[in-house]
């Protein structure tokens, strides 16, 4: 009696492992579907969409080829499911490189119009960004109205903008630095350093919150 139940519980241990091994595997076979699915979603959507939630869908796109890459231990590197990894792979980089040459299309389009308006329509900014047409005359309008245009602005400005404000803002502090040995008047300099003074706490702020705002936007699309 003794030696059958022992017989009889090395059989149900060995099915026991089987069904956890069955689990395991349709585990991780699901994280491979959910990536496929995944990606030919993000393939679907209109081109409009994917540029306005891109940095949500690249965010869960690195979770979900993680999870699948990590699905094929599980797997024991089945054949098949590689197959299907990488060709959804494939599919994702193309859509990745449009959405990204759509998203510097529009960039480049709205920098222009921001640029506008922060610095005036006919002020070219440039690719180079020297502020050649600033000089110790106009220096101080030019950071009133782009310190007053920000903080009008500040609560629409999406992260990529941010980061295209702060260069502008970065370059048009260097060209400050050239306007102060050509003459720059110590009333005028003092105002503007307030008006920096004003201006830097609202940057980081907004920074900080568009980061926030995008890092949740990721974890509500994960969900």
């Amino acid at each position: 009696m003794k030696r059958f139940n022992l017989a009889l519980g090395a059989v149900l241990i060995a099915a026991g492992l089987t069904s956890c091994k069955d689990e395991k595997k349709e585990m991780a076979n699901n994280h491979v579907d959910h990536y496929v699915v995944f990606v030919d979603s993000v393939n679907n959507l209109d081109a409009a969409e994917r540029s306005a939630n891109w940095a949500a869908i690249e965010a869960e796109y690195q979770q979900r080829i993680a999870e699948a890459e990590a699905a094929l231990n599980d797997l024991n590197n089945d054949a098949e499911a590689q197959k299907r990894i990488d060709e959804s792979k494939s599919k994702y980089e193309g859509v990745k490189m449009q959405a990204e040459n759509d998203a510097k299309a529009s960039m480049e389009s709205t920098g222009t119009g921001m640029a506008d308006m922060l610095f005036g329509p006919g002020n070219v900014v440039g690719d180079d960004m020297t502020f050649s047409w600033v000089n110790k005359d106009n220096i101080l309008s030019v950071y009133q109205k782009f310190y007053e245009t920000f903080d009008a602005n500040k609560d629409t400005y999406s992260r990529q903008d941010l980061d295209k404000i702060k260069a502008w803002y970065e370059a048009l502090d260097a060209r400050k630095n050239t306007v102060e040995k050509e003459g720059l008047s110590s009333e005028d300099n003092g105002k503007i350093a307030s008006l920096k003074l004003k201006f830097a706490p609202k940057f980081k702020w907004e920074r900080m919150t568009a980061k926030s705002d995008e890092n949740q936007e990721a974890k509500e699309k994960a969900n």
